[in-house]
């Protein structure tokens, strides 16, 4: 029985569980928004969350436990100078997993994880003309014998 065991596995070793944690919190700071596995989305949810209530905190003590669990410099600056700024006012719940279909290589259930003070701008889809290539001059056929210069004209 599975009582009071919290741990999500993902079938990983704990140092390599630690390590994609790690990767995708900092994605998640950096981007704003992932798309991940929905299994993967909810085991990052709980570590996030602590990340930015460190980040609230903003003392010194804070901020090294942040770069201790990240690892990444970029990231915990951008993680107090930014993201936990925008949660102060909020007193929990800094993410939100929104689910999307399977994935259609092996159908694992995906979704976005995301902070849910950001605005996330998309790139836009190119319209149906953006996706046409230009059409091209068609090209002559290449012969065997170079082509000859028309003979100048006699004036007479």
């Amino acid at each position: 029985m599975r009582h009071r065991k919290k741990t999500v596995k993902l079938g990983r070793t704990t140092s390599h569980r630690d390590a994609l944690l790690a990767n995708q919190v900092c994605s998640l700071i950096e981007h704003s928004r992932i798309k991940t596995t929905l299994a993967k989305a909810k085991a990052v949810r709980p570590l996030a969350e602590k990340m930015v209530t460190l980040g609230k905190r903003g003392d010194l003590h804070a901020r090294r436990l942040a770069a201790g669990h990240l690892g990444q410099k970029d990231a915990v600056k951008k993680l107090f100078a930014e993201v936990a700024p925008r949660a102060a006012a909020r007193k929990g719940g800094y993410t939100r997993i929104i689910k999307l279909g399977p994935r259609p290589s092996d159908s694992a259930p995906m979704a976005f994880i995301e902070w849910v003070d950001s605005i996330v701008v998309e790139a836009a889809a190119p319209g149906p003309e953006e996706k046409k290539p230009a059409k091209k001059a068609p090209r002559k056929p290449a012969s065997s014998k170079p082509e000859k210069a028309p003979a100048p004209e006699k004036e007479s």
